[in-house]
Parts: structure tokens; sequence; C-alpha cells
């Protein structure tokens, strides 16, 4: 059961505003979940991006979110970047003003979060890490490359079965800006559209 007000916003979003372009930037990760699906396979997403503090972080989460919302099994999703720094505070407080649960695990350069959707499920850990941590999975898992300068920054992931570019405008363009709160809630909403869109694709 997911939180009131994370199943509200759920409810307010709208796919027609995805483009046909759009859908088929989507669809090699709907295809992606669908055979593992089909097969009953562990389904492992690895969202990256380069400092692993933003978009990553948003997508990691709305892809974890949708998979249960849609109830789909053996969905693991993860975040890493090209380089590690800290999950912006910003997506933190992004998030539970959408209505999640989060919790500082450890403070520090790079602090710790447990990111709750539901009572019944378990924790999503935030922290920034390389894409190839070891808290990350080390093969059989997507590469979904979050923005264009990763993308063209690793053009070899380790480990991955089939890397998808999905990439996002940087919410970073408006830090220190009247628009910072605003404009961080529109990439969010984006971002959780369109996961909601991919899962929703999902034949059983």
């Amino acid at each position: 059961m997911l939180y009131p007000k994370i199943k509200t916003l759920i409810d307010t979003l709208s796919v027609g505003g995805i483009s046909q372009e759009r859908k088929l930037t989507l669809q090699p990760l709907i295809d992606f979940i669908q055979l593992k699906h089909k097969n009953q396979q562990d389904v492992k997403l690895n969202f990256i991006c380069t400092h692993n503090s933003r978009r990553s972080h948003l997508s990691q989460v709305w892809a974890q979110v949708m998979a249960h919302h849609f109830n789909i099994k053996q969905v693991s999703c993860y975040s890493g970047g090209t380089e590690a720094t800290a999950l912006f505070p910003m997506v933190v407080e992004t998030l539970k003003n959408s209505g999640f649960k989060i919790d500082t695990i450890s403070e520090g350069k790079n602090p710790k979060y447990a990111i709750l959707f539901s009572e019944n499920e378990p924790s999503i850990i935030g922290f920034s890490k390389t894409y190839d941590d070891a808290f990350n999975p080390q093969s059989g898992f997507a590469a979904i490359m979050t923005c264009s300068q990763a993308d063209a920054g690793c053009p070899f992931i380790a480990g991955a079965e089939k890397r998808i570019p999905i990439t996002y405008e940087d919410p970073k363009a408006f830090d220190n800006t009247p628009q910072q709160k605003e404009k961080y809630l529109e990439r969010s909403i984006q971002i959780a559209t369109e996961m909601f869109y991919v899962f929703s694709q999902i034949k059983s």
C-alpha cells in the first residue's frame, strides 16, 4: 500500500503528454523489463548520471514505486554516477513534499537516506556512488543513462546486459534561483510520469 500522498500524486499523472518520439526512447526499457518479467527473472535497473545526485536518484525512486504500483515483481532499482558526490538536498525535499518518508541513516559529505514509499516495502537506500559500486548489481542489469554527459563519457558499462539512453534536463540549472523548488518538482513529475508509462506497458 503506497503512502496516501504518493498514491494521490500518481492518480494525477497523465501519460497523454508523452510524445510519440519520447515513447520510442522509452520502448527499449519496456522491452527489457517485459522480457525479464515474462521469463520470471530478476529485473535489475541501474540509473546512471554523471554525479548520481539528482536525475538518477529521482529515476531510481520512481521506477521502484511504479513497479510496486503495477505489481511487477522482482524489480530492483539502483543508481550510480561516473563519479560519487552527494544526493542533492533539494531532491530529498522534493520527494518528501511528494509524500515519501525519508530518514537520514548517516550524515557527512555523502549522507545516506532511507526513502520509504510504503509501510510494507523495504526502503530505498539513497546515497551517491559510482555506477560500479559494490552496492549496485555487477551483471545482468540494464544501464539507463539519465544524462547525456554520462552517456557520452561512458561508452562502456561493465556487466550491463543492455544500455538504454533516457536523458533528462538537469534541474541543477535552477539551483539558487526562485524557480528551484518548482523546477525540481517539474522534473520529478516528468520522471514519475514516464516511469508510470513504462510499467503500465508490462503485460503479465
